[in-house]
């Protein structure tokens, strides 16, 4: 099995020949990746308060910001700038592997090497190693991930891949079941339901954090109208996984994809339903797919996610 997050822009399929240069520049701890000279985001791999690799201040094609402000501005961010550690912009976190929390930062996921250096072009590409590992002295290894990132571009789109491949080191571990596992995003403040002009739909017809959250998706939006265009990200999982993801959504901008969240997504209050518990053998390899979809479209209109997602579906076949 393999793990792939796709961050895209619309407009991808049939574009090919206007693709555009990717660009890094490297900084300590961190990579700036840039297209045709202007930001697209930032991918942190050190940082002292955020023990996990993380994207931020995601840019969209006409440059609106949708991942909240890295560190949250006062004043842009008013009255939403709680857990400013935890969602930085886009990350991959488990509150339970192994039984060490790694979305609280109560454990770390620590950069081991560039196994193949950033490679700028009308393709980009890096692949890194990481290591979980507990907080004692000396720490736990619990498992190895290797990732391979790939952006490329499109007129207004861009896409960046993600295989990622998980192997437990010294012994059997398992996935736990929380709310704060998979694949997470947090919207800039003026796209959120509750701060501004967002608003966010599911591929079963739901709409915002009441009728999002807790429920299995094929995929979900959120998306606001800043400058009279509507700006937004779509948050999608790989038929391929092993489970269909639900969705811990919140109208103050948090979107989570979780396939691990049995008990916790659905019967939480329930205490004859065990929690659940994903199995990562030491002698096997656990993979995932995930897509993020960074959209622009004009006006208030809302692009058609239907497409979106056949494009994400044709990607992976």
């Amino acid at each position: 099995m393999r793990f792939m997050i796709v961050v895209c822009l619309m407009g991808f399929a049939g574009q090919a020949a206007m693709s555009q240069i990717v660009t890094f520049e490297e900084h300590d701890g961190r990579l700036d990746i840039l297209v045709d000279g202007a930001a697209f985001a930032a991918y942190v791999y050190q940082d002292n308060e955020i023990l996990r690799p993380y994207f931020c201040n995601v840019q969209a094609s006409n440059g609106v910001q949708v991942t909240r402000t890295h560190p949250p501005d006062p004043e842009a961010d008013k009255d939403n700038t709680d857990h400013a550690t935890f969602h930085p912009g886009i990350w991959l976190a488990f509150g339970d592997l192994g039984g060490a929390d790694f979305w609280r930062m109560k454990a770390r996921v620590r950069h081991l090497r560039f196994e193949q250096s950033p490679e700028s072009g009308a393709t980009g590409t890096f692949t890194v190693v990481n290591v979980y590992e507990t907080l004692d002295t000396p720490p736990t290894l619990l498992c190895e991930e290797t990732c391979t990132y790939t952006i490329t571009t499109v007129q207004d789109t861009r896409w960046l891949f993600v295989d990622s491949r998980f192997r437990a080191l010294d012994t059997d571990i398992a996935f736990g079941d929380q709310e704060e596992m998979g694949l997470g995003v947090r919207l800039a403040t003026p796209l959120t339901v509750r701060h501004g002009s967002g608003e966010i739909v599911n591929s079963e017809g739901g709409v915002n954090e009441k009728g999002t959250w807790g429920q299995q998706a094929d995929w979900c939006a959120y998306s606001g109208v800043v400058n009279g265009n509507r700006v937004g990200m779509m948050l999608m999982s790989d038929p391929a996984n092993f489970r269909r993801s639900w969705f811990h959504n919140r109208d103050y901008g948090l979107m989570v994809a979780n396939p691990f969240g049995k008990k916790s997504m659905t019967a939480p209050k329930e205490r004859t339903v065990p929690p659940d518990a994903t199995p990562l053998p030491q002698d096997e390899r656990f993979t995932l797919g995930y897509a993020v979809c960074v959209f622009t479209a004009p006006g208030e209109q809302h692009p058609d996610y239907d497409t979106l997602y056949a494009t994400y579906m044709a990607h992976i076949e």
